[in-house]
């Protein structure tokens, strides 16, 4: 099969095609036959290991310490049960499936195999693999923070900044699904796209600085890591959070004597993704897509993401022989 695979950290050209072994599940795994992954600002963040202030040793011993330990890199998938391990209950041959493998890697490839037990669930009916797997990264980032972290109420202000991207894409639908009203900040080129997701309001970041508005606000979500909670203080309520998710080890600690700071990292599960399978199949969520590259353009995808200005998701169309 083909995969993407990776022998040491650094920049898009550490990338390259190969040929590797088609897998077979064990008796409690499947082998879905991927037909697209995607390349988030993470997946590019631990390829060139630009990695935020603390974090570099924990990755490093969780990642590989001199290279990487999975050959394969990627998280996000979707596709079809191809063939399942004889104590394989929860899905069948022909499933069509969405979800990530997590800190295993392995998503940039023809071929994954995963357990049953994994964040893998039957992939929205009313969207393409394109679409199923452009909602993982950011829907789940989503749902962690703004439902099971700030649990964000109906009539709430709720402000997003960096509310172009792939988080902020789908926090503006979840906030506005929630029934907050929403304020997105983004760049002048991309007030268009926030307004169409849902945003009340748009804040032009290159014309105005929304911490000098005298706005207050809920719930302010940093999907850049750019703000800090000085900064942002006189934007919030009394009883305001603000949620940093691109940030420092050290703030990540100060974040648990602070009871209006959540920072962290968004975990993956079958509940989260069923929950956005039905946001989905609803159509309280849609898929934001920048751009599809094929399974061996991988390279120049991670190229483009790294520029830092895509507009919601960058895709990999993986491509099969037909048999």
């Amino acid at each position: 099969m083909k995969v993407i695979a990776w022998t040491k950290y650094g920049a898009p050209e550490v990338l390259e095609l190969k040929e590797f072994e088609k897998p077979s599940p064990k008796k409690d795994e499947v082998l879905i036959k991927i037909h697209a992954s995607s390349v988030t600002a993470g997946d590019c963040r631990l390829r060139s290991f630009n990695i935020p202030m603390g974090f570099w040793l924990p990755t490093r011993l969780m990642f590989g310490l001199t290279k990487p330990r999975r050959p394969v890199p990627g998280m996000d998938m979707s596709g079809e049960i191809e063939s399942i391990g004889k104590d394989v209950k929860l899905f069948k041959e022909g499933d069509k499936v969405f979800g990530t493998t997590g800190m295993r890697l392995g998503a940039n490839a023809e071929y994954t195999c995963l357990s049953e037990n994994a964040a893998l669930v039957k992939k929205p009916d009313n969207m393409s693999h394109e679409q199923a797997v452009a909602i993982i990264f950011g829907g789940l980032t989503a749902i962690h923070f703004l439902r099971d972290k700030a649990n964000v109420q109906r009539d709430q202000k709720v402000l997003i900044n960096g509310a172009s991207g792939s988080v902020g894409t789908s926090s503006i639908q979840l906030a506005k699904y929630f029934g907050s009203e929403v304020t997105g900040v983004c760049s002048t080129a991309n007030i268009g796209l926030v307004k169409s997701l849902g945003a009340k309001e748009v804040i032009d970041y290159t014309k105005e600085d929304f911490t000098k508005n005298k706005q207050t606000y809920d719930v302010i979500l940093d999907a850049v890591g750019n703000l800090s909670l000085p900064q942002c203080k006189k934007s919030l309520t009394k009883q305001g959070l603000l949620i940093s998710i691109n940030t420092s080890l050290l703030n990540n600690l100060l974040s648990i004597f602070r009871k209006n700071v959540i920072c962290g990292v968004a975990g993956e599960s079958k509940e989260g993704l069923d929950f956005l399978r039905e946001r989905a199949e609803s159509g309280d969520i849609e898929a934001v897509i920048d751009r599809v590259y094929p399974l061996e353009h991988t390279a120049k995808a991670h190229r483009y993401v790294d520029m830092g200005h895509k507009k919601g998701n960058v895709v990999i169309f993986v491509k099969h022989k037909e048999t």
